[in-house]
C-alpha cells in the first residue's frame, strides 16, 4: 500500500447525512480516494450530502477533483427514489464548479436520465480504463448484471464493488437494466482475476463487516457458490 494512497470509506448516515432518515436506511457507502502528495481526490458514489462529502475531504486538506459513479440508481449518483423521495448526488456537486464524473459507457444514458446531468459532465470509459489522481491509479472493472453499466474500481489492494458483490449477497438483477446471466459472469469470470488478498469494500452495509478479504468472501458468500450459469440461474433468476 502506498503511503501517498489517501481513501476513505463513509457511511450515509453515520458519519455524514446523520439526519437523513433514507440514508439511515439505505446505509451505503461513499469512498473517497486520491493522492496525498498532491490532495486530489474523487468522491465514488457520492450521494445524499455531496456538500458534507466535500467538506469531509477538504477536512482532510484534499480536494474533490472528479467523482466515480459505480452505476446509476440514486442512492449512488443521486435522483428520484420511490415515493418522489429525491436523493442530491452529482447533480448537485456540480454546484460552483464543474465536476468531471467517471461512467461506463453503458451507463451513461441511465445516469442522464436519472440525474440530468449532461454530456459535458460524464466521461465515457471502458473496461481496464485507468482513472489517474495524481500517482493513484484507479482501474475500471465493467461489471454487468445489477446494471447494464456498473463498474468495480480496483485501487492498491482494494475492490470498490459498488452493488456488483456484497460481502454477503450481490444486488439485484430484477430491476430495470438488470441482468442475471450477466450478473453471474461478472461475478464468476469478470471478478476472477481479482486475488483472494484483495480487499472488498461494498457499497452497502448489508453484513457485520464493513471490508473483507476477496478469499474470505468467496468462501462465505452464497451466491458464489453455483459452478455455472444454468445453477446459479435456478437460484438467483426470479
Amino acid at each position: 500500500m502506498s503511503e501517498r494512497l489517501y481513501f476513505r470509506q463513509l457511511l450515509a448516515g453515520h458519519d455524514f447525512a446523520q439526519d437523513d432518515d433514507v440514508a439511515r436506511s439505505m446505509r451505503n457507502f461513499v469512498y473517497a480516494v486520491g493522492d496525498r502528495e498532491t490532495g486530489d481526490a474523487v468522491l465514488v458514489d457520492p450521494a445524499y450530502r455531496p456538500e458534507e462529502l466535500v467538506a469531509i475531504v477538504k477536512a482532510d486538506g484534499m480536494r474533490v477533483i472528479g467523482a466515480v459513479a459505480t452505476h446509476f440508481h440514486p442512492d449512488h449518483v443521486g435522483g428520484t427514489l420511490m415515493a418522489n423521495q429525491h436523493i442530491a448526488g452529482i447533480a448537485e456537486l456540480q454546484s460552483g464548479s464543474r465536476i468531471p464524473v467517471h461512467v461506463q459507457a453503458e451507463e451513461v444514458e441511465w445516469v442522464k436520465a436519472r440525474t440530468g446531468v449532461g454530456d459535458d459532465v460524464l466521461l465515457l470509459h471502458r473496461n481496464g480504463d485507468v482513472v489517474q489522481v495524481g500517482a493513484t491509479e484507479i482501474t475500471l472493472l465493467h461489471t454487468p448484471g445489477h446494471t447494464p453499466g456498473s463498474q468495480c474500481l480496483l485501487v492498491e489492494g482494494r475492490l470498490l464493488s459498488g452493488d456488483t458483490l456484497f460481502i454477503d449477497g450481490c444486488g439485484r438483477t430484477d430491476l430495470p437494466g438488470g441482468d442475471p446471466g450477466e450478473m453471474y459472469k461478472s461475478l464468476s469470470e469478470r471478478l476472477a482475476l481479482v486475488s483472494d488478498e484483495t480487499v472488498l469494500f461494498p457499497g452497502h452495509l448489508y453484513s457485520p463487516e464493513t471490508s473483507l478479504t476477496m478469499g474470505e468472501v468467496r468462501r462465505r458468500n452464497y451466491v458464489l457458490e453455483p459452478r455455472s450459469s444454468e445453477q446459479w440461474l435456478a437460484m438467483f433468476a426470479s
